[in-house]
């Protein structure tokens, strides 16, 4: 089988190592283990061997290529015994003097034309290769756990890489079944920086109490089709690992505000609720199933009121129409009468504004998120403000209920839980093609292979429409008065023209 690098070496035999190095085999190379822990490295071999044997059990390799694999694999016990490999890859700890001191060591051992490799998450490519006699060679290659089934990897050049290392990196990726995606080296490189959107505005939501973490989890599955919540996902990764990276993205970019961590998060990790793997987080864990708390009950209520419709609520036909069909009694006067719920459906104001900027009575005034199609949602969103009399929100609810889609309901905020989220997401999106971090393709693929998403964050937007994504954060700048939701000249311009966000300038 041939293949871009023929010996390759990984430094590191930890998760991320040996999932390199499984499928660095699995593409052909000869593959040397080098671990400061000699067991590490026995443990590791063992453990691929085990890894191959039940992949052919399996049926997804042959005994043949199982076997092939395996004798692959060499066991280096010092850093020299590297001196053959015509590319080098590390996956040590987190720590750039470590990292430094490494690739010191291996430039004085390898050949000329050998690549060294940094699998870094979070350090600069090029602050690692300083110091370095060739500092063109080295280049980030960072790879997502488990590396075997995350098919993508980030290509990265530091400020003096030389382009045709990270084309051979690239073609070594894809020697292996992944998709590279081309980088430029600034903080969090692109999946962990375009990432930042999703788990940082939901933290936001919580901490202003507007909706628990069950319910903002539930909203973002059933309205964009994230196959998890927020804080599912971040009991899955664990706050030991993803808060200290919400840190170290906010202080590399200087406090940006678009990227500003919570104290909920830090808290939590100070006092131990990491997440799954200790069984409490957002969620407490019993035989590693989440204790989800129930759904409340939509409510009875004996008789509903007429329902009455601004004019600048959001898709107002689709809405008159979906309060049709729940046999709802609309009224269509300029003004609603004294016993009229009043239905507002505003993008990125809360319902508070839009209640005392068209003088209408709060008491009887509910939102609705009308971001997204009714039918394209598995759940509607309803949001009271301070105002809201109970029985009008119970009339609402059961309402929009009476179809059997789940309906949640939550208190005041600007742009509900799915605008606030999905205008964050896209914003960051926006503003990594600005500073030309990665094409926009690159950065849909990314974002999409390496987080899971349903739509890259452009698609997202263009789902949604670029003049809306625009209306939503200028309107959310207006209401918290935060520079975070201030857009990016890069989707203004592109919402002021109408464009696409996945157009592709000439």
């Amino acid at each position: 089988m041939e293949t871009t690098f023929q010996q390759v070496g990984v430094v590191g035999v930890g998760a991320m190592g040996r999932g390199i190095a499984q499928i660095a085999a699995q593409a052909g190379s000869t593959v040397w283990l080098f671990d400061t822990q000699p067991a590490a490295i026995e443990a590791a071999i063992a453990a691929l061997n085990d890894t191959w044997q039940k992949l052919a059990a399996k049926g997804k390799l042959s005994a043949e290529q199982a076997q092939a694999c395996s004798a692959r694999l060499r066991a280096a016990h010092a850093v020299a015994d590297l001196a053959g490999c015509d590319m080098v890859i590390e996956a040590v700890v987190e720590r750039l003097e470590v990292k430094k001191s490494l690739f010191a060591q291996l430039e004085s051992v390898v050949g000329e034309g050998a690549v060294l490799a940094t699998n870094t998450s979070s350090l600069s490519v090029t602050a690692i290769a300083q110091g370095l006699t060739h500092p063109q060679r080295l280049a980030g290659f960072h790879f997502f756990n488990p590396v075997p089934l995350m098919k993508v990897v980030e290509v990265i050049a530091g400020l003096k890489t030389a382009p045709e290392v990270c084309q051979q990196l690239a073609a070594f990726a894809k020697a292996m079944g992944h998709t590279p995606v081309m980088a430029q080296d600034t903080p969090g490189f692109i999946v962990n920086h375009a990432g930042r959107g999703y788990g940082t505005e939901a933290l936001r939501i919580v901490g202003e109490q507007v909706a628990d973490f069950a319910t903002i989890d539930r909203i973002l599955k059933d309205q964009m089709g994230f196959k998890l919540g927020p804080f599912e996902l971040m009991d899955l990764t664990a706050l030991d690992v993803s808060h200290p990276v919400m840190e170290s993205i906010y202080h590399q970019y200087y406090e940006e505000a678009r990227y500003r961590p919570s104290v909920i998060t830090a808290q939590r990790l100070a006092g131990g609720m990491l997440g799954k793997k200790v069984g409490e987080g957002f969620y407490r864990y019993v035989d590693g199933q989440a204790q989800v708390p129930p759904e409340p009950a939509a409510p009875q209520v004996a008789a509903l009121p007429p329902v009455w419709v601004p004019a600048r609520a959001a898709r107002r036909a689709e809405l008159y129409q979906l309060l049709k069909d729940l046999g709802a009694t609309i009224e269509t006067a300029q003004q609603p009468s004294d016993k009229a719920l009043i239905l507002v459906a505003p993008l990125g104001h809360d319902v508070t504004t839009v209640a005392a900027v068209e003088r209408l009575d709060a008491s009887r005034t509910v939102g609705i998120d009308m971001m997204l199609p009714d039918a394209a949602v598995k759940r509607r969103v309803l949001a009271t403000n301070p105002a809201t009399r109970p029985d009008m929100r119970d009339a609402a609810h059961a309402l929009f209920a009476k179809d059997g889609k789940a309906v949640s309901v939550i208190k005041d905020s600007g742009g509900f839980v799915t605008q606030r989220v999905v205008a964050t997401i896209v914003n960051i999106a926006s503003d990594i093609c600005q500073q030309g971090i990665c094409t926009p393709q690159d950065l849909e693929t990314a974002v999409t292979l390496g987080l899971g998403y349903p739509l890259g964050p452009l698609a997202m937007g263009d789902r949604i429409g670029p003049t809306n994504m625009l209306e939503i954060l200028f309107n959310l700048q207006t209401v918290y008065g935060d520079t975070r939701y201030r857009p990016s000249p890069w989707l203004r311009r592109r919402g002021a023209l109408g464009l696409s966000l996945t157009h592709v300038e000439a």
